[in-house]
C-alpha cells in the first residue's frame, strides 16, 4: 500500500513537473471563431503542441480578446505576448511590401500560394519581418475571392463607386478605390460591422467568407463577388522568445507551419466556393462579376495602385521579381 502511494505521488509529481516545464505561447488574432482561418489557427496550435511533445503550451486568443488587431505587431515585438497573427495589409507603412498581394486582380492563382512557404519570396519577406522585430512562423492564405458590399445596389462598374464611403485596406489599394471616386477609410475587420451599421461607411471590401462569418448580411444587402485581391494571415513570434526554445520546439513550429499553410489553402478554397451560396441563404442579393466587369474594374484600379505602391517602397520591385519566379 505504501509502495503504491509512493508510486502515485511520484507519478503525480512528474506530471506536475512536466506541465510546469511547458513553455507558454500566447497567440492573439482578430478573427471570429466561425472564420475558416480561425479554425486553421486552432488546428495549427494543436499541431505545434503535438510536434513539440508538450514542450509548447499554445494558447489561442481570437476575436481581439487578448490584444487588439492594431496592437498585435508591437505587443509581440516588445515581448508583451509571445505570438500573434496579422493580415498582411495591417503592416501598412511599417512594411509596405507585405501588401503586394492586394494589387487589384493580380494574385488569384492558388498555385502561387501552394508554392509560397518554400519560395525565395517568402524567405525574403521573412527576413524583412525579422528586421521589424518579429519572426514569422506560419503563412495562411486567406482569400482570392472578395466581395464589394453595399445597400440598395451592386458595386459593379467603376462609376458605381463615385461618392461611396467605404472600408479601405492599405494606402496603395485605397488609391485604387479613390481612382474610381470612392472615399476609403482603412480599418480592421472587427470594426467594419459597426461602421456599416451606423453609417460611418456605406460599403466594404472583404473576403467572401468573412462577409458570412462577420454577418455583414445583417447590415448590407448587395454583394458583388470579385477576385480583386488576395490576402493572407501570418503568424509570428517574439525573436528573443524563439531563440530561447529547444531545437525540438523550433522544429515543431516549422513542421506545423508548413502543414498549416496547406490547410489554409484548402479551407480558403472551400470557403470561397461556398460563400456566395451562404450569403444567398441569408436573403441578400449576390452578383458574381463577369470577366468583362472584372477587366473594367482592373483597368480603373490597377494604374493607381501600381503608382502608389511603387512610390511607397523600393524593396517591392525585388519582391515582385521573386514572385515571378514561383
Amino acid at each position: 500500500m505504501i509502495k503504491k502511494l509512493t508510486l502515485a505521488l511520484t507519478m503525480s509529481a512528474a506530471s506536475i513537473s512536466a506541465a510546469s516545464a511547458a513553455t507558454e505561447m500566447r497567440c492573439s488574432h482578430q478573427l471570429p471563431p466561425a472564420h475558416h482561418i480561425a479554425q486553421v489557427v486552432d488546428k495549427w496550435a494543436a499541431e505545434v503542441e503535438a510536434q513539440s511533445e508538450g514542450e509548447l503550451d499554445v494558447q489561442i486568443f481570437g476575436a481581439d480578446s487578448l490584444v487588439g488587431a492594431r496592437e498585435n505587431i508591437i505587443a509581440t515585438a516588445k515581448g508583451d505576448i509571445e505570438c500573434a497573427f496579422s493580415l498582411n495589409f495591417q503592416w501598412g507603412k511599417t512594411l509596405p511590401m507585405m501588401n503586394v498581394t492586394v494589387a487589384p486582380f493580380a494574385f488569384g492563382d492558388l498555385e502561387i500560394w501552394r508554392k509560397w512557404p518554400d519560395s525565395e519570396a517568402a524567405a525574403f519577406l521573412s527576413d524583412k519581418l525579422l528586421e521589424k522585430g518579429v519572426r514569422n512562423v506560419v503563412w495562411m492564405f486567406q482569400t482570392n475571392s472578395s466581395v464589394f458590399t453595399t445597400k440598395g445596389r451592386f458595386l459593379v462598374k467603376p462609376e458605381d463607386f463615385q461618392g461611396i464611403k467605404m472600408r479601405g485596406l492599405t494606402p496603395p489599394f485605397d488609391a485604387s478605390l479613390a481612382a474610381m471616386g470612392a472615399t476609403p477609410t482603412a480599418m480592421p475587420g472587427s470594426e467594419v460591422y459597426q461602421a456599416l451599421a451606423t453609417g460611418v461607411i456605406d460599403a466594404a471590401v472583404t473576403d467572401v467568407a468573412a462577409a458570412v462569418s462577420r454577418k455583414y448580411y445583417e447590415v448590407q444587402d448587395h454583394f458583388t463577388v470579385v477576385p480583386v485581391l488576395s490576402a493572407y494571415l501570418h503568424g509570428y513570434v517574439n525573436p528573443a522568445w524563439y531563440d530561447g526554445l529547444s531545437d525540438k520546439s523550433k522544429a515543431a513550429l516549422e513542421t506545423a507551419g508548413k502543414k498549416a499553410a496547406q490547410w489554409a489553402i484548402e479551407a480558403s478554397d472551400a470557403a470561397g466556393t461556398d460563400g456566395p451560396d451562404q450569403l444567398r441563404e441569408k436573403g441578400v442579393n449576390v452578383h458574381i462579376a463577369t470577366d468583362e466587369e472584372n477587366a473594367a474594374l482592373a483597368a480603373a484600379m490597377r494604374p493607381a495602385f501600381d503608382k502608389a505602391f511603387g512610390e511607397s517602397d523600393p524593396d517591392s520591385a525585388k519582391l515582385i521579381e521573386l514572385l515571378g519566379n514561383i
